[in-house]
């Protein structure tokens, strides 16, 4: 996971057109597909990218949502898609340096099967309790004592199996001694909707999916997995505060299939930095609870390796699996 020095690195210069980018055609229509339903962080982020780059990029830019298998579904679609720029995913880090170690199999490569063309953002994931858990649990020390004596309770809603916030319940269950029986939803949003009826205990997901019922006091935070204390929940301790010892940090980027030539990716690269730059954006995702950061392909590159080390060494250490 990278640390606060790699996401202020990774904001570099805006790279030159080559002559054969500047050359390519705008294509008519351009996809940025997403792994995950509508309504959810992942396609509200992906819905203020391709607002910008509608007119630069191509002269429509729509958001194609391909939920299930935690995202893998939208991945091996891009990865069989033309090469021209059509085509770009949009995905959290999980799914490319995270899931080789936590599936038995993928059908695909992240280093081989995409191309990098720009970090977009990063947040912290947190754990949230609802209605089912009474209004005196107030921290992580209350919630696993209670879901200690509820075993029967203790459930918690991920976006699906082998994602970060099942590595985060596995984690928190294995290092606390209380099971936390994870739920795998199609997203973020549909395990809020059962958090906020009564029907699942808690859930983990990005901060910015709880902040709208945070405001509605409907929603409590008990923690945070970034190394420092959210800006957007200030008041919410980080998991390592409260004992248990994980830093973990998503970042969101946009690929190209690998297929795609270099001035396809050179294009793609300078013209996804240049919307992430527009202030409406940058306001727009704050205001969700992330952090917008873009990057050369090269840097985005360096990120992927750099986690993927940290995950392999991570999930080897707790003998984490999909089904753990």
């Amino acid at each position: 996971m990278l640390n606060r020095r790699d996401f202020v690195a990774a904001c570099g210069a805006l790279p030159l057109l080559s002559a054969g980018a500047r050359a390519q055609a705008m294509p008519d229509t351009a996809k940025l597909v997403v792994g995950f339903t509508a309504g959810g962080l992942s396609d509200m982020m992906a819905r203020r990218l391709a607002d910008k780059l509608r007119g630069s990029y191509a002269g429509t830019v729509v958001v194609e949502n391909k939920p299930g298998a935690s995202g893998q579904i939208a991945i091996a679609q891009v990865k069989d898609s033309p090469g021209d720029g059509s085509v770009l995913l949009f995905t959290h880090s999980s799914a490319m340096a995270m899931y080789p170690f936590t599936f038995a199999k993928l059908a695909y490569d992240p280093v081989k099967d995409f191309l990098p063309v720009s970090l977009v953002c990063h947040t912290n994931h947190a754990i949230c309790v609802g209605p089912a858990v009474p209004a005196s649990v107030a921290n992580l020390k209350d919630f696993l004592a209670w879901a200690r004596a509820n075993p029967g309770k203790a459930n918690t809603g991920t976006p699906g199996l082998g994602s970060m916030p099942h590595m985060i319940v596995s984690v928190v269950s294995k290092q606390s001694g209380v099971e936390l029986k994870p739920i795998a939803y199609r997203g973020t949003a549909a395990s809020i909707t059962d958090v906020l009826a009564g029907q699942v205990a808690s859930a983990v997901g990005p901060v910015g999916n709880f902040l709208p019922q945070l405001g509605a006091g409907k929603l409590r935070l008990m923690a945070i997995s970034g190394a420092e204390r959210s800006s957007f929940a200030p008041n919410v301790p980080t998991f390592r505060e409260q004992g248990i010892a994980m830093t973990a940090r998503e970042w969101y980027g946009v690929y190209l299939p690998g297929k795609a030539s270099a001035d396809v990716q050179r294009r793609a690269s300078t013209l996804v930095q240049a919307a992430l730059t527009e202030p409406s954006l940058i306001a727009g995702l704050q205001q969700s609870g992330v952090d917008v950061a873009h990057s050369t392909p090269q840097v985005l590159a360096g990120m992927l390796e750099a986690d993927t080390q940290e995950w392999k060494r991570l999930t080897r250490e707790i003998g984490f699996t999909a089904e753990s």
